[in-house]
């Protein structure tokens, strides 16, 4: 049986348990038919051996058997009976069981065999007995008299090889039943047997419980998060990875390591709206890239089919996930690093023009209006690093800040920025702080750059009832109501030819907030006006 495949095994079983229950089947209806071939014949003797003890003409001669021996009379009488209702004896009889008739002669005059005490309370009486002629089924009923007195006896009966043959009649249908039940059962048997040889793929239980086995230690040790979702929207599969990436937990969900009997839908999850309604749709994807509340998550996605001889059928669709929450953290840190670079580049190129003025009003003997106009320069840009460094007093906020102010300016745009508050004792970490004032701040320098002069950003750094609030303005045209929520997610951008990388910094800022447990309201004044509150260390539960 090892050497067979489940299909084959089942099939082997399944007809060997349609022969069984064939052969059960087989054996109750021969039992019905004789114990019906039984009951038949023992109501066609009771009825003729009633009619016989009713005739006025056998009770006439049982009531003069004291005078006049009833045996040339009745003996005729009942062997053309027995020929004319098909039986094979009928007996009439004393009270004593002295035989008056017989369908042998020589037995007349002899003791009946039987049971009689019914027939001499005045009761009939069916019963199966081996009498003279072999083993018969017979009926006994009482001759009465009009008093009601027993005058004698009349038993009708019919041998049971005679039923034995008559139940032969019926063995054919009988059989004939059988065979198309074997025959259908069967067949059944082998449709079944290819549907379970396609399904399973010719594979046996132990080898089944190979592949199962592979399959949980695939899903546990595989560092991608790997989720399957049918038709319906219901999560079938998934591992632990995708649980952890998801932030799901054993309860949300029927995992591969729980037997939990109905999974949980998308809808029922928590999901972000976007990753959902990837996932439901099945459809295919590459390298999608998805926001939740505390990740970047790349998703790719390919339906999962399902091969049945020529035809192939969608079961639903398995996506993996993967995390990009730290390269996006590089990322960020690498454009803070790129957006000082380019203040630095921008400044070096300033200052080379300034230089270039100064050394053309020395050379033009105008002594005064070059220390003059090197004085403002070195002034104003003191006056904002001052202000810069003295409202902050996170030095890396303030360095991207600065850089900021240097990009803002290179687009006509000017940054103005305050911190009314220290940031010190905060709990809040320079690294989100920097994801959501730089990603705020570039786009409301893209959004100021678009509107009309004067350009102006706003940044407002406070500490409130134990939380940093952040403000960040913009003179740009604002977004419009029905895109409030639209902004947020990941992938929406106002901007034309927004591709790849655009829409992403709203969505980091969005995925960082409520990740610390904090607030973003988008409000407007001249432009759009975006308010983050975060939740000191000591604030927090």
């Amino acid at each position: 049986m090892k050497k067979l495949s489940l299909a084959n095994r089942l099939l082997a079983i399944l007809v060997l348990a349609v022969a069984a229950l064939t052969a059960f089947i087989g054996t109750a209806m021969v039992l019905d038919a004789r114990n019906q071939t039984h009951e038949q014949a023992g109501r066609r003797t009771l009825a003729v051996a009633e009619a016989i003890a009713d005739s006025p003409f056998v009770i006439d001669a049982a009531a003069r058997s004291g005078t006049q021996d009833p045996t040339p009379a009745l003996q005729p009488y009942a062997a053309q009976l027995t020929a004319d209702a098909g039986l094979d004896f009928v007996t009439i009889m004393a009270p004593d069981r002295t035989r008056w008739t017989h369908a042998n002669p020589e037995q007349i005059g002899g003791k009946y065999i039987g049971s009689v005490d019914d027939a001499l309370a005045g009761r009939p009486l069916t019963e199966t007995f081996e009498g003279t002629l072999g083993l018969s089924v017979r009926s006994i009923v009482p001759i009465l008299s009009a008093d009601g007195s027993v005058l004698g006896m009349v038993s009708a009966g019919v041998r049971v090889s005679a039923l034995d043959v008559a139940l032969a009649g019926r063995l054919p249908a009988v059989l004939a039943v059988a065979a198309a039940v074997l025959a259908l059962g069967v067949v059944g048997s082998v449709v079944l047997g290819r549907y379970l040889a396609s399904v399973t793929r010719g594979y046996g239980p132990e080898q089944l419980g190979q592949l199962f086995a592979y399959y949980e230690s695939v899903l546990h040790s595989v560092r991608e998060g790997v989720i399957l979702v049918d038709r319906s929207g219901r999560v079938v599969i998934r591992n632990d990875q995708a649980s952890r990436l998801l932030g799901l937990s054993d309860a949300d969900d029927a995992g591969p390591s729980s037997a939990a009997p109905v999974a949980a839908r998308l809808d029922e999850l928590g999901l972000p709206e976007s990753l959902r309604e990837l996932l439901a749709s099945g459809r295919t994807a590459h390298d999608e890239i998805h926001v939740t509340a505390d990740r970047v998550l790349v998703v790719n996605q390919e339906p999962a089919l399902s091969h049945e001889g020529r035809r192939t059928r969608v079961l639903g669709a398995v996506a993996t996930l993967r995390d990009r929450t730290e390269i996006e953290a590089l990322g960020s840190e690498l454009e803070t690093m790129r957006t000082l670079s380019d203040a630095l580049r921008s400044q070096t190129h300033e200052h080379a023009n300034r230089l270039h003025t100064i050394v053309s009003l020395l050379e033009l003997g105008r002594t005064e209006q070059a220390l003059s106009f090197a004085t403002e320069d070195l002034h104003l840009s003191q006056s904002l690093a001052d202000e810069l460094v003295v409202s902050l007093d996170e030095p890396v906020l303030a360095a991207l800040v600065m850089g900021k102010a240097a990009q803002a300016n290179e687009r006509g745009v000017r940054l103005d920025a305050e911190a009314t508050d220290s940031l010190a004792g905060t709990g809040v970490a320079a690294q989100d702080l920097v994801t959501v004032v730089g990603n705020l701040v570039d786009n409301a320098i893209d959004a100021a750059a678009s509107g009309e002069a004067p350009r102006w950003v706003s940044l407002e750094i406070a500490v409130e009832e134990a939380a940093v609030v952040i403000e960040v303005a913009d003179s740009g045209p604002g977004v419009p109501e029905e895109e409030a929520e639209a902004v947020l997610r990941y992938g929406y951008s106002t901007k034309p030819h927004s591709g790849q990388g655009r829409g992403l910094g709203l969505a980091l800022v969005s995925r960082t907030v409520n990740r610390l447990g904090g607030t973003l309201t988008l409000g407007r004044r001249q432009g759009a006006v975006f308010t983050v509150m975060l939740p000191t260390k000591e604030a927090t539960p």
